[in-house]
Parts: C-alpha cells; structure tokens; sequence
C-alpha cells in the first residue's frame, strides 16, 4: 500500500502502532477502553444487557446476511454502531495486540461481509426495510454516512491486522458509490446528509493509493450547496415527506448545504456533520493544494472556536436539531454539546494543525480531550452522556425544554452515536500526541509516552514523561540513532503563562525561537539529548466575551487543561446561591483516593443568606446578606460520578 501526500509541507502523524502511551492518567483510559469499554459496548451491540435500551446492530446485520428473520430495528443508522467498535477495535489492536479480541471482530467482519449485496452495496436498513429506495432520501437517512464509518474501521483494521477482508467488502462498496454519484450522464448529483463518509474516503485513499476516492470525496464536497440544491430537489420528489418529522423545519443550512463550502461564513446547522465536514474539507485542501478551501477552513475555524464554543470545548448550545444556533450564544442549562460534536472538533482541529502547525489547534483539541470528551463516560467506562452541560439542576431536566439534559450518564442509548465514538478516539490518542512537517517534530500533547518517528531518511525515538494534567512537569529524551540536525517544536498552551524550558540541563535562552505558540529547539541531537519541560499551571478565573449573556458576572476556574465545576456532592446544592470574591484564596489540592485522583480546587465563597426572608417571595431591594463557605471545585470531566445532584461550571464573581 501507498500513502500518498499531494502537499510535502502537510504534517504527516505516525501510525498509531509507532506511538505507545505510557502515561499515569492515560493509560487507565486506554486501559479502560481495551478491558471495559469495548466488550461492554460489543454486549451492547448484541443486545446481552438488560439495563440498557436495545441496540439490535448485529440482529439486523445478521438478519441482512440471511441467518436470521425478522424486521429491522433500530435507528436508520444503526449500522453506525458497529462501525465505530470495529474501529475501535482496529486502534487498540494497533497499540495492544490482543488475539482474543481480534477474533471477535473477525467474526462480526464476516457478518458485515455475508449482509453486502451482490453490487457491493452496504447497508442494513435499505437491505431489509426498503430495498427499492436506496438512495432516496440522502437528507436523512444516513447511507453514506454509514458507509463512510465502516470505511473508517476497514482502514484501521487493516493497519492493526493486515487482514484485507473489511478493506475489500468497503473497497468494492466505494466502487458502487464512485458509480452511482458523480456528474456524469445517469449519476446522481447529491450528496450526503449527514457527512462523514468524506474524510473516510480520504482515509481509503491514503490506504489503497486510488484516486477515485480522493476525486469521488472532492465531489462530495464540491457538490455540496451547489444550485440547484439537490436536497431540496430530492425532498420535493418524495412529496415533500420526511422520515424524521422534524427535519421539516430544520432548513438546508441544517446540512450545510445552504451555499457551496467555500463560500459559507459561519458554523451552522447540526454540529457533528459540521466539523465532519470541515475535517474532510481541510484534508482534501492539503491533498489538492486548494487554497479556497484551506481559506474557507481557517474562517470556519474562526467563527467556531471564537464566537460558538463552549468552555469545555463542546460545541453545538441548541437542542433542537442538535446544532449551532448564532454568535455568543453559549446558555449552560440549555446546551446540546454532544460529546460527538467534540470528537468532531478534534478531527478538525488535527487537521488544521498538520496543515498550519498553530497551538491554537491544539490548545482547542486539548480543551475538548480533557474535558467534554472524558465527561462522555463515567469513570468505569459503562456509562455515558450524550449532552453535556455546563449547569444542572436535577428536578429542572424534566421542565422548560431541558428534557435533553441528564443529571446523570445513561448505560447506552437508543441512538447510541456517542458512546462508541469515544472509544474509538481515546484508543486512537497516540496519533494526536506528535506530527512531522518537513524537519520538525512538534509535540502537541504533553501525554507520557514512546514514539518512533520517521523524519525523512532518520529514525528519531521519544520517550516523553509528563505527569499531567495534575502535574507540571514534562520530560522527553531524544534517540536519533546517528547524530542529526532537527527540530523539536513544544507547544505552550494558552493556560500556561511561561515555560522553563532546559536541554541537557542548561536553561534555554537563545537556541529555541516561539512560532505561532510552538517554542522550537533545532540543534545537532544525539542519543540521551533531554529536553525537560516545567509549564506554569496557575489556577486561572475565566470570564467569557460579555456578549455571552448567560455568563456574564461570572467566573469558571481552570488549572492547567482542566476546566473546574462545584457539584453538589461536595458543596450542597442550590449552588446558584454562591459567590466566588476577587480577593479568594484558592488551593490545588490532589486527592488520590476520591474520583480515581484528582486535583481539586478549595477556597472560602459566600452563600446569600435566605433566613431573612420570612417565606417571601419578592421583597424590596436590600444589601444583600450572606456567609462565608468552604467549596470544592473538582474537574469537570469527573462529575456526575457520585450521587446524583446539581452541577455548574460558571459561579457569580464579586
């Protein structure tokens, strides 16, 4: 196989099987992942617990496959869920080969084999449901889509095992798809609903060297918002119906398909197909040299991360339709914030890091890792949230259209896009820790860990320690085998105010220059070079832009990539009483035995007072009394792991 790379100046990421982690806090998850995650979630897709919401992914696999009767069940996208714990699995194959786990994918690869049609298509609910109606409702009902994640596992099974089977079943689908859409007399001229399956052509590309699927997920792109709207065309053909009822009000920017990608302006309509987009668009830009789309990516990225994200890194503050809604508008109780939305924001953040090596890319893909994305799953990996708000009030979730927000993680869900999304991204972290562009090697994530890179014609080996997020300080020795002459690139992180930075010992002064927020170190590097790393980690007050109405007022702690909440298990609740003063002392204190260690923030806050007010409800305006308090901030990806009760990120500031 080839991997090709149309632009040498794009920043390659090793192979996953190249970088081991070896970190105190990452390992347990990717531990956790290999030993819990992924054969709980393979029960789940079997239907085998009893608590959860049924799946019926591989009932309706093997019921396409002709080994079973009965009707499809599910969500038109069920198939999904399998996809994603293949590639799960294909990732921590990469990093922990396991033979017994691998046979277990073996077999649902020949299940998802045995469900393809005779033309190559794929695709469980059209096989059984509706087989006259392929490719009918693009809108909604996610073909493509589930074609594009199964294509992701083929590709990450085959760089774990080898084995060409899936590779081959998704080769010949892409081949029907290359067939079916395009320009061309007697193709159809859409595209998906729901992207995804672009960059998972990109990825096939890379993998099989055929063009085709470098040019047919360029189509999907192009085509994308073209007049006249092929979505809009597609629903009037249908009568106008829709197989998801409210989709009828969701409009075509919904899809982002209310102008062509190079002209949109702003990160609209639903958040997950938005940043699945944007990553496929950055990844086509950097294969094809287009600089329209590179433009177009840059003030996406903008008007994302500037104006429309959360502090946690979550993305998407509106419920109905599960997407963004306009400028500033950031509510706490209120917000979607899908934990897919998140992952999605990773995907697009690397990429726009190996197009353009920025350390604001990665201090969002770090916000988003650290936080929304952790918070997605309970500390024993068995239960997860979809949403993911910054504030909770238990007895509010059922009123004033919170119905969306959970007090606490569910064991699975009847659209259960998220939970193995995070399976499949914290077993593939190694290839967000390191990438190579031209003679440097940047180091993104401070994560303990042992990397074998190739720097052109050298083999370069790290060993990287670093005892984040409750520590500071990061290690990392260089091997280059013969002696050579490279760049080690460190990012220092927007929540870090100065790093001391020493080689072999000596402080470095003159030799490392700053390049858009990487401090870079070349010199002539040879075996058992140390490069020791000592970042500030202050506990910081947040405030948002004051046009974020809902948190104006208020501060949010964060100590190093972590962003703090009170919850109710350490403070009471009526949390809203409280007030952080300017003038509060505030400690970082780690605590190994509560929530698996973590570092928690104390301090002294005042609670308003309420006995002075005799059962009333209003009364005239008057200072206000209150008390001093201890409170406890704990990280906010730990919440909700305890009994269940009140949480919020932002406290009033005084």
């Amino acid at each position: 196989m080839t991997n090709h790379l149309a632009n040498p100046r794009y920043g390659v990421t090793p192979a996953l099987k190249d970088v081991r982690i070896d970190s105190p806090f990452w390992s347990r998850y990717i531990q956790l992942v290999k030993n819990t995650v992924i054969p709980y979630q393979y029960e789940a897709i079997h239907d085998r617990i009893p608590e959860a919401e049924k799946s019926f992914a591989i009932q309706n696999f093997r019921i396409a496959a002709g080994l079973a009767e009965g009707e499809f069940q599910g969500m038109v996208f069920q198939d999904s869920d399998v996809a994603k714990w293949l590639e799960a699995v294909g990732y921590s194959l990469q990093a922990m080969p396991d033979s017994e786990l691998e046979k277990l994918a073996d077999e649902v690869i020949d299940l998802v084999a045995a469900a393809q049609q005779p033309d190559g298509y794929l695709n469980t609910y059209f096989t059984i449901k509706e087989p006259d109606k392929r490719w009918t409702n693009l809108a909604e009902c996610h073909e493509l889509y589930c074609a594009g994640h199964m294509m992701e596992a083929a590709v990450a099974y085959f760089d774990a095992t080898g084995k060409r089977k899936l590779l081959d079943v998704m080769c010949k689908f892409a081949d029907y798809i290359d067939s079916v859409f395009g320009r061309g007399e007697g193709r159809l001229h859409g595209y998906d609903g729901h992207q995804e399956i672009e960059l998972a052509l990109i990825k096939l590309y890379r993998t099989t060297g055929n063009d085709r699927y470098l040019q047919l997920s360029k189509y999907f792109i192009d085509e994308r918002g073209q007049s006249p709207l092929y979505l809009t065309e597609e629903w009037e053909r249908r009568g106008r119906k829709t197989f998801f009822p409210e989709m009828k009000d969701f409009g075509v920017d919904y899809a982002q398909a209310h102008e062509p990608v190079r002209q949109q302006q702003h990160a609209t309509g639903h958040a997950v197909r938005a940043v699945y987009m944007y990553a496929a668009m950055a990844d086509i830009a950097a294969e094809t040299g287009d600089t329209g789309l590179y433009e177009a990516c840059k003030r996406l990225w903008d008007n994302l991360a500037g104006k429309r994200m959360y502090l946690t890194g979550a993305i998407g503050s509106q419920a109905f339709g599960e997407r963004f809604s306009y400028d500033y508008d950031l509510p706490s109780d209120l917000a979607y914030a899908e934990t897919c939305a998140s992952i999605g924001l990773i995907f697009f953040a690397e990429r726009m890091l190996r197009l353009e090596p920025n350390s604001q890319y990665a201090d969002v893909l770090e916000r988003a890792l650290y936080n929304t994305v952790l918070a997605g799953m309970s500390l024993d990996g068995k239960k997860f949230f979809y949403v993911n708000p910054l504030e909770v009030v238990p007895e509010a979730c059922d009123y004033h259209n919170k119905q969306h927000v959970k007090a606490e993680r569910q064991g699975w869900f009847g659209c259960a896009c998220c939970p193995p999304n995070v399976a499949r991204l914290l077993s593939s972290l190694g290839k967000y820790i390191y990438s190579i562009r031209e003679n440097t090697i940047f180091v993104h994530l401070y994560a303990g860990s042992e990397a074998n890179l190739k720097l052109g014609a050298q083999n370069v080996r790290l060993v990287q320690e670093a005892d984040l997020p409750s520590g500071n300080k990061v290690s990392v020795q260089v091997y280059p085998g013969e002696e050579a002459v490279f760049s080690l690139g460190f990012r220092q992180p927007d929540w870090c105010p100065a790093m001391q930075i020493t080689v072999n010992g000596e402080q470095l002064l003159k030799e490392g220059r700053s390049e858009n927020g990487y401090i870079l170190i070349e010199r002539t590097w040879k075996d058992g070079d140390a490069v020791e790393l000592e970042l500030e980690m202050p506990i910081i007050r947040m405030i948002a832009n004051p046009l974020v109405r809902e948190t104006i007022g208020k501060v949010a702690l964060q100590r190093g990539p972590l962003v703090y909440c009170l919850e109710e298990a350490d403070n009471g609740n009526l949390l809203h009483e409280l007030v952080l003063p300017g003038n509060a002392q505030l400690q970082a204190d780690f605590q190994s035995d509560l929530l698996g260690g973590v570092t928690v923030i104390r301090g002294l806050a005042e609670r308003a007072s309420a006995s002075d007010w005799n059962g009333k409800l209003y009364k005239p305006s008057a200072a206000e009394t209150s008390f001093e308090e201890k409170v406890t901030f704990i990280p906010y990806y730990a919440w909700a792991n305890r009994a269940c009760g009140e949480m919020t990120v932002w406290i009033r500031a005084k």
